[in-house]
């Protein structure tokens, strides 16, 4: 299994976008307020994210062959730095953009009774998507919010998650600005709103991109699965100590294990193989996250290793 959880969040995000997309194509049409239908065409890009991570999510279960023999798992963690790159790109910086055109060159809101319709329809579909992904996100959380971003491997529940609550702050400082404008009768309240809602899109996206990183890059399994492949391995009496239990995700649900082990000199070879043979098979079998296991004898007569953990 390449992903965690299932396709429905994803989905659920996708048809909120193209529902926000609709509306705002609808009050542009009405309007014809070229800004909305820019924020349109905003949307539609976001729509453009959720299939990315539809397509990485089918490439990451694709099974090993030769050329990959230990699977496509981290296409998810590729797709979803691309979607953190065009949420900098296109969402942070077309926001910022499209601010400081406004508060060069201030417009007048049109028809803002339909444009706080829009944002009334949008708010409640991103709120609709966002839970979505917050209960997939709470369901494998352990401390807090910040801690579980830190920590979780499951990227497309995160994305979902972090570009939806952007979303939904924007959608709340787009309208506290258009009702600024309309109060004081200075459209500027409107490109500034505009400008920070960039800003707030720039650091969620910094934090994708900082997390999606790491997950390309490699990392490790959750330190309690170590110590318990650990325990594993040196509950057997033919294992005298067991020196480093590497792990690496793959996928969020798939971890590859390396374990270094010294053995009981006085055990034979066939000893060795039944104790190698028996340890990968309880590991697979207590850790299901545990795709493949790899158990390393350690040489005596090599550089002593440093005891991990």
């Amino acid at each position: 299994m390449a992903a965690q959880g299932s396709n429905t969040t994803i989905f659920i995000a996708l048809a909120a976008n193209v529902g926000i997309a609709a509306a705002k194509f609808v009050a542009a049409a009405m309007t014809g307020s070229s800004a909305m239908l820019t924020e349109g065409v905003h949307s539609l890009v976001d729509s453009t994210n959720q299939l990315l991570l539809l397509y990485g999510r089918k490439r990451a279960g694709k099974p090993p062959d030769a050329l990959h023999p230990f699977g496509y798992g981290r296409e998810l963690y590729f797709w979803s730095f691309v979607v953190a790159i065009l949420v900098f790109a296109l969402g942070a910086g077309v926001s910022i953009y499209e601010g400081v055109l406004h508060i060069l060159d201030p417009e007048p809101a049109v028809s803002p009774l339909i444009a706080f319709a829009v944002l009334g329809i949008a708010f409640a579909l991103e709120g609709w998507s966002t839970l979505a992904a917050l209960r997939d996100f709470n369901a494998a959380r352990r401390g807090t919010i910040w801690q579980e971003i830190r920590n979780t491997k499951d990227a497309t529940t995160l994305v979902i998650l972090l570009e939806n609550s952007g979303a939904m702050v924007g959608l709340v400082l787009a309208a506290m600005g258009l009702a600024l404008s309309l109060v004081t009768g200075n459209p500027m309240w409107d490109g500034l709103a505009s400008v920070i809602i960039g800003l707030v899109l720039g650091v969620l996206a910094l934090v994708l991109l900082f997390e999606a990183k790491g997950l390309l890059i490699g990392e490790a399994a959750d330190p309690e699965l170590v110590a318990g492949i650990r325990d594993c391995a040196q509950s057997h009496a033919e294992i005298e100590a067991v020196y480093d239990v590497m792990t690496l995700h793959s996928s969020p649900t798939m971890v590859t294990v390396i374990i270094s082990a010294n053995f009981d000199d006085a055990i034979t070879a066939r000893d060795v193989e039944r104790t190698v043979c028996a340890i990968e098979t309880e590991v697979a079998h207590r850790f299901p996250i545990v795709a493949r296991v790899y158990v390393r004898p350690f040489d005596r007569g090599s550089d002593t290793p440093q005891l991990a953990g």
